[in-house]
């Protein structure tokens, strides 16, 4: 089992930034690529970014490639996401997920979930 414990959410008015973090607990950390994902209200679970278990292979969905940035440290059992240059259209829970296996987009694939962390951003 792993547990995820995300953090860093809140209200931030466009084009500003936010850190999001993903703690991690349970089995060894760097076993698990890792990846985010946003859900608006009333519309299924996106793909955000992801990574994989040593950092050096990362993905991020169109909108919002040059904007965030997937990080991690395994030495802290954490991963990150930098979001800058926020938009209204960004506003929604993310969810850090870990797969035990190769780094993916797809959701389905992820093992292990966390309970989410509310972004909302103003225009």
């Amino acid at each position: 089992q792993v547990q995820l414990v995300e953090s860093g959410g809140g209200l931030v008015q466009a084009g500003g930034s936010l850190r999001l973090s993903c703690a991690a607990s349970g089995r060894t950390f760097s076993n698990y690529a890792m990846g985010w994902f946003s859900q608006a209200p009333g519309k299924e679970r996106e793909f955000v970014a992801a990574i994989s278990w040593s950092g050096g292979s990362t993905f991020y969905a169109n909108s919002v490639k040059g904007r965030f940035t997937i990080s991690r440290d395994n030495a802290k059992n954490t991963v990150y996401l930098q979001m800058n240059s926020l938009k209204p259209e960004d506003t929604a829970v993310y969810y850090c997920a870990a797969n035990e296996g190769v780094v993916t987009k797809r959701s389905p694939e992820y093992d292990y979930w966390g309970q989410g962390t509310q972004v909302t951003v103003s225009s």
